[in-house]
């Protein structure tokens, strides 16, 4: 598997894959509340789809559902971002520094997926 500089995979299914278990994996270690059970619900939900979209994307049926597939897995990603910031790791700064690279990591898939898009006008 071919890595960049930060130890991550060029590849996009690998790369989400990572991204979908280190969530999952985050999620585990978080502190028991109804609002982080919830949240982190939808995470594990959002996070999965950002992956499972971009399977999608690599067999399409048209350019134009390839463009669509791309949308989604940025919206997905956009998605995780939204719910990774509203968990709640009371205070820990070993879980708040996870999430803020997971954070991290939505954002530069949002990047990524923007410049297919770009590329694929």
């Amino acid at each position: 598997m071919t890595k960049n500089r930060n130890s991550k995979p060029y590849n996009l299914e690998d790369r989400t894959l990572a991204f979908a278990k280190s969530v999952r994996a985050f999620i585990k270690k978080l502190p028991k509340s109804i609002a982080n059970a919830e949240d982190g619900k939808q995470l594990i939900r959002a996070s999965g789809s950002v992956g499972a979209n971009y399977i999608e994307a690599n067999e399409p049926l048209s350019k134009k559902d390839f463009r669509m597939r791309i949308k989604i897995c940025r919206k997905e990603a956009k998605e995780s971002r939204y719910w990774l910031r509203l968990l709640d790791t009371y205070d820990q700064p070993e879980q708040e520094k996870d999430r803020k690279d997971l954070e991290e990591e939505t954002s530069e898939l949002m990047n990524s997926f923007g410049a297919i898009l770009q590329k694929t006008k």
